[in-house]
C-alpha cells in the first residue's frame, strides 16, 4: 500500500519526477528552427515571432503532459519527445490558427493534442515494424521491450485524450475519428490488400489513413480554436489530407532509393522488410506489362536482401529505374492537389507558407 504521506505519486501518475526546473518558453523559442518550407514565416515581422513563441509553448507543454511521477513511465514517455522531431503537425495547427485569433489559449492545447497523438502512434508503429531506430535513437521497444513500448503509446494517447476532452465535444469527435483512421490504416497495412483489391489503391488508402488523417485534423483544429471563418475548415482538411499523402509518398521514395541518411533509418529498410511502397508497386506493374528490366530488378528485390551488399544493389537498381522518377511525379501531383485546395483561402503569409510547405515535402534530398 502506498504511504499517503508520499507526495511523489498520484493515482493518475501526473506530476514531475524531480525538482529539476523546466526550461522557459523563451529559452525553448531561442533554440527552435522551423522546418523547410516555412521561410516565409520566419521572415514575417509579426507572424514569425508569434508562431515561434507558440511553438515553444507547445514544446514546453508537451514535456509537462508526458511528465509522470512513476520513474519508468516518465522515462519511456520522454524517450521520443526528447529525441526531437520537426513538429510538423502542431506547426500546422498554429499556422492555420493565424487565419483567426492565434492568441487564444485553446490553440496551443490543440497543437499539443495532435503532437501527442502522433507520438503515441510512433511507439506502436515501431513495435509493429520492429524498427530499431527512430529519430536517430534506439526505439522504445529496443530499450524496454514491446509490452512497455505499446503501453507507453497507450499512456501518451490517454494524456492526449484528457487534453482534447477539455476542448469540448467537437474536438473530441475529431480526435476519435482521426484515431479510428490511424488504427484502420495500420490494420490494413498489416493484413495487406484483399485478393480483389488493387495494391496501389490499397497503399494510397493506408497512407491517407495513417498520415493524411492527422495532418488534416491538425489544420482543422487550428482553424476551429482560433475562431477562423468556418468556410476555411473544409479546404484545410482537404489540404492536410493531400499534403500528408504527398509527404509519406516522398518519404517512402527517399527510403527505397537510398537518399535518406540522417534519420537513423538505413536506406532500403522498407525493401528488406518487404513493405510495399510506391516505387516497388509501380515496378510490379511495369513487370506485368512486359518491362524486362523491371522483371530483372524484381528478381533481386524479391530475393534474399539480408546482406548489406544485396540490399545496396537493390536500392541502387531501384534508384536508377524509371519507376522512381514516376513515383516523384505521383508525389508532386498530390502536393499540387493540396495547393489547389487552398485557392479559396485569403492571400497572405499563411496561404503562402502552406503552399511552400507542400512544395518542400516533395523536394527533399535527405
Amino acid at each position: 500500500m502506498t504511504n499517503s504521506a508520499d507526495q511523489s505519486w498520484t493515482h493518475a501518475g501526473h506530476g514531475l519526477p524531480s525538482s529539476e526546473p523546466a526550461p522557459t518558453t523563451t529559452a525553448i523559442a531561442t533554440g527552435l528552427q522551423l522546418p523547410a518550407g516555412f521561410a516565409a514565416i520566419a521572415g514575417d515581422p509579426e507572424l514569425g515571432p508569434a508562431l515561434t513563441t507558440n511553438l515553444a509553448r507547445v514544446e514546453k507543454r508537451l514535456r509537462e503532459a508526458i511528465a509522470n511521477s512513476d520513474p519508468l513511465a516518465d522515462a519511456t514517455s520522454r524517450h521520443l519527445v526528447e529525441a526531437g522531431g520537426k513538429r510538423i503537425r502542431p506547426l500546422l495547427t498554429l499556422l492555420c490558427a493565424h487565419l483567426g485569433d492565434a492568441s487564444l489559449p485553446a490553440v496551443v492545447q490543440a497543437a499539443v493534442v495532435v503532437e501527442l497523438t502522433h507520438l503515441a502512434t510512433l511507439y506502436h508503429d515501431d513495435v509493429m515494424d520492429s524498427a530499431p531506430f527512430r529519430r536517430g535513437a534506439p526505439t522504445a521497444h529496443e530499450v524496454w521491450g514491446n509490452s512497455v513500448a505499446v503501453l507507453t503509446g497507450d499512456l501518451i494517447f490517454a494524456r492526449a485524450s484528457i487534453l482534447v476532452s477539455e476542448l469540448g465535444s467537437r474536438a473530441l469527435g475529431i480526435q476519435a475519428r482521426t484515431f479510428e483512421r490511424l488504427c484502420l490504416g495500420q490494420l490494413h497495412e498489416t493484413v495487406g490488400p484483399r485478393p480483389d483489391e488493387d495494391p496501389l489503391a490499397h497503399y494510397l488508402s493506408v497512407i491517407a489513413d495513417k498520415t493524411g488523417s492527422l495532418v488534416a485534423a491538425s489544420g482543422q483544429l487550428g482553424a476551429i480554436f482560433s475562431g477562423a471563418d468556418e468556410s476555411y475548415e473544409a479546404h484545410l482538411v482537404e489540404y492536410g489530407e493531400k499534403v500528408g499523402v504527398a509527404f509519406q509518398l516522398a518519404d517512402d521514395v527517399i527510403d527505397v532509393t537510398g537518399i535518406k541518411v540522417k534519420s537513423g533509418k538505413s536506406p532500403g529498410t522498407d525493401l528488406r522488410e518487404r513493405v510495399p511502397t510506391l516505387p516497388v508497386l509501380l515496378l510490379r506493374t511495369a513487370a506485368r506489362e512486359g518491362d524486362l528490366s523491371a522483371v530483372e530488378l524484381l528478381t533481386l528485390i524479391d530475393g534474399d536482401l539480408s546482406s548489406d551488399e544485396a540490399l545496396a544493389a537493390a536500392v541502387a537498381g531501384l534508384r536508377e529505374h524509371p519507376v522512381t522518377a514516376q513515383s516523384w511525379v505521383v508525389a508532386r501531383a498530390w502536393a499540387d492537389e493540396a495547393i489547389a485546395a487552398l485557392a479559396p483561402l485569403p492571400e497572405g503569409v499563411v496561404k503562402a507558407s502552406l503552399t511552400s510547405f507542400a512544395h518542400a515535402v516533395v523536394d527533399r534530398s535527405s
